[in-house]
């Protein structure tokens, strides 16, 4: 099985992620990742799905999904003719001595640290899935208090293919 991320370009009405997602729910597949907002044109909206499937399951998804009535337009994007990322928060318990390690592990991984206590720090890192898990393990010996993940958002690399919808 592999993931498959699907660009989205909708029709912002009431409603629509709500059918966009059901959609997924009455066929028993399974969502990853989803995000939404509205584009550059307010009428539109860009929903981003990452969902799991072997190639039979991912064109059936794309089909149905064709057969939306507010749905415009669907890309895949593929990893290397695509910008994928994704935001995470994550609040970590660390006392003063700690707070160097913490900085540093930070620092390699471009993460900015958003909010500091005296017992936690909470660090905005922005990236791949796979670099904040990455990022994750390296903070497994320290106490993780909260985290939020935005959920994958990404455009295809370049000019090409550019839809502009009226």
């Amino acid at each position: 099985m592999k993931t498959q991320i699907f660009s989205i370009l909708v029709d912002n009405t009431t409603g629509v992620l709500s059918r966009v997602a059901g959609l997924f729910s009455r066929r028993g597949y399974n969502i990853t990742s989803i995000t939404a907002n509205t584009t550059a044109n307010p009428k539109f909206t860009r929903i981003t799905i990452a969902v799991p499937g072997d190639e039979l399951i991912l064109e059936q998804i794309e089909n149905q999904l064709r057969k939306l009535q507010d749905v415009r337009h669907i890309k895949k994007l593929a990893d290397r003719e695509s910008v994928i990322r994704e935001l995470m928060l994550v609040k970590v318990r660390v006392d003063l001595p700690h707070r160097p390690e913490i900085m540093t592990i930070s620092d390699i991984y471009h993460g900015k640290i958003v909010d500091i206590d005296d017992y936690s720090m909470m660090i905005s890192v922005v990236g791949l899935p796979s670099k904040l898990e990455a990022f994750l393990d390296l903070l497994k010996n320290y106490e993780i208090l909260e985290l939020a993940r935005t959920g994958i958002t990404g455009l295809d690399r370049g000019s090409e293919d550019i839809q502009y919808l009226e």
